[in-house]
């Protein structure tokens, strides 16, 4: 049995003191600290937050160790029966994937913070919290005798187990199809009950309806609310931490709507890639990378069902829905990287700068791309299997042949998977479109006609975008330029990339929070010699543009309900949009 003893003395100064208690077997032990956490595919380096490290034996008498690598140490045990190891962890981020300490909460991914043993992996686990009295905890863990105490069959479930030891949870739980579900909020926030319970209870029925079966009896939403606008979620097996801002507004419009969003995402991920895994990750080595090209199913197909799902039962009406799927399609139009790195290679390469832009047009978005490519596939098989099969026959498919048999799968078994369902070939779109840079243009046309839909592209209604071929944001306080159409007016004439644009024409521009007196500006002087005073770099220069107001860059893109519809195409539609179980 490993143990964890987890407690604190001044919480303001973010230090959790932790003390890893293990049984001894070998002369010398090698411990760990996890250098990433699952759910998002780069390395953490968690042990920069490590302030002090010592270990002992159950006498107390300190014992020799080294540190053999960014976050590994070598122990010599000195024949002690059991090995102490006592170290603090700095807690002072808070996100969806963090640990935090302050005065009025405990909140901890034990993935960040916890010591394991790689020889030891699979060996019984429990943790043990000194909390104030009054606080209670969120946690999908098994609960030991007491309340501050839980136990894992292994260092994997202690891992995948977050929780949030606190005074000012709020609570509240529903049942469905045999699963509790329990909300859970920190933060200060009002949460609406009776409408959480609707909407939530019309998401996950379906969901488990269409899976029809569920790894756990009881799931647990831990939502974070901070004051500050926020979105950010985790998934877990029996649990997902959601953080979500401000507080004030999540109850009402767009950010509800993100609640939902990101709540029925989470959701998903229980099957796919909690326990439908990419054979590279199964296991999870947290000691290092664990590359895989099937970010495009883990996240991408995940993606897809998240919002999906929520239009498929009644929780979303098709504007919603559809607007969700028009911001997938907008950024992947205005993504020029997809010309350059294929979707699979991207998901590989999130191990390399996959969560920041990185370089201007060198790669894809595993979740808008996988959006995208979820949805073709689905349309793809109702296609060629004449509305028999679907999407969710394969989601079913890899959680009853791979998962519940403890087998990761490869990218060739979900194409062999896919093409059980439609009894076609998938060769041309996993070759080009998902391990190639093919533009999915045709692709999303012929699907959308399937279902009586069409895409549609309109000019920017911004001169600068369709005309002069570059987008700007305001960047705390500060107008800069975020994207350049390749071979534009823009980037001919010597715009770059995060550029401050200070005045157009002589005329000072001042940032208002949407750029929008930048905007008009460039819309006053179309047609007209445009002179951009920029700063690169702290370098004052002018650049000149002129372009005829043409419609030539950047458009607007989504997808509507064509004019003309057939009945075919109707049926398709209702098919698509309802799947009744």
């Amino acid at each position: 049995m490993l143990k964890y003893h987890v407690s604190y003395t001044q919480p303001n100064n973010h230090f959790i003191d932790i003390e890893f208690i293990a049984t001894v077997k070998d002369k010398k032990m090698i411990v760990q600290l996890p250098a990433w956490r699952p759910g998002r595919y780069e390395l953490g380096n968690f042990a920069k937050n490590i302030q002090k490290w010592q270990a002992f034996d159950e006498k107390g008498s300190l014992l020799s160790f080294k540190k053999i690598s960014k976050d590994t140490w070598e122990v010599d045990t000195d024949f002690a029966k059991e090995l102490h190891i006592k170290y603090n962890y700095y807690a002072a981020e808070i996100n969806a994937g963090s640990t935090f300490l302050d005065a009025t909460q405990l909140y901890m991914n034990p993935v960040n913070c916890c010591l394991y043993l790689p020889e030891r992996i699979g060996e019984p686990c429990e943790l043990v919290l000194s909390i104030p009295d009054e606080y209670k905890v969120a946690s999908g863990a098994i609960a030991l005798n007491g309340k501050n105490g839980f136990s894992f069959n292994n260092f994997h479930e202690l891992a995948d187990s977050p929780f949030i030891a606190s005074a000012n949870l709020q609570h509240h739980l529903f049942a469905t199809e045999g699963v509790e579900f329990n909300l859970w909020f920190q933060g200060e926030c009002m949460p609406d009950w009776d409408k959480l319970t609707a909407d939530f209870f019309k998401f996950c029925s379906h969901q488990l309806k269409m899976m029809q079966s569920f790894p756990v009896k009881a799931y647990h939403f831990l939502f974070q609310i901070l004051p500050y606008k926020t979105y950010h979620g985790v998934e877990h097996i029996t649990t997902t931490v959601i953080a979500l801002g401000p507080g004030y507004g999540l109850m009402k419009g767009a950010l509800y709507e993100d609640l939902l969003g990101v709540s029925s995402h989470e959701l998903f991920h229980v099957w796919n890639v909690k326990t439908i895994r990419p054979i590279e990750m199964h296991p999870y080595d947290y000691s290092k990378e664990n590359y895989s090209k099937l970010g495009y199913v883990c996240e991408g197909l995940t993606t897809y069902y998240g919002d999906y799902l929520l239009f498929r039962s009644g929780v979303f009406n098709e504007q919603q829905y559809f607007e969700t799927f028009n911001e997938r399609l907008q950024k992947h139009f205005d993504n020029f990287g997809r010309f350059n790195l294929s979707v699979a290679e991207s998901s590989f390469d999130t191990w390399l700068d996959g969560y920041v832009p990185g370089i201007p047009n060198r790669k894809t978005n595993i979740y808008d791309e996988g959006n995208l490519l979820a949805f073709i596939t689905d349309i793809f098989i109702r296609k060629k299997s004449a509305n028999k099969n679907c999407l969710d026959d394969v989601m079913r498919y890899l959680y009853n042949e791979f998962a519940l048999k403890n087998k990761g799968y490869s990218d060739l078994d979900y194409k062999g998977v896919v093409e059980h369902f439609a009894n076609a070939s998938y060769d041309a779109i996993f070759k080009n479109y998902i391990n190639g840079t093919t533009d999915y243009e045709p692709l999303l046309r012929d699907a959308m006609e399937y279902i009586g839909c069409e895409l549609a592209m309109q000019p920017s209604a911004k001169f600068h975008e369709r005309s002069l071929g570059f987008k700007v944001i305001d960047a705390q306080g500060l107008i800069k330029v975020n994207a350049i159409y390749p071979l534009s007016v823009a980037d001919n004439a010597g715009l770059t990339l995060n550029d401050e644009i200070l005045a157009i024409n002589h005329i000072q521009i001042k940032a208002d929070g949407m750029a929008m007196g930048f905007t008009e500006w460039c819309n006053y002087f179309k047609n007209q010699e445009l002179v951009l005073t920029v700063s690169t770099n702290g370098i004052i220069k002018h650049i000149t543009c002129l372009a005829e107001d043409i419609a030539s860059y950047y458009k607007n893109v989504k997808i509507q309900k064509s004019t003309t519809v057939s009945d075919v195409q109707k049926a398709n539609f209702e098919l698509w949009s309802l799947n009744k179980f």
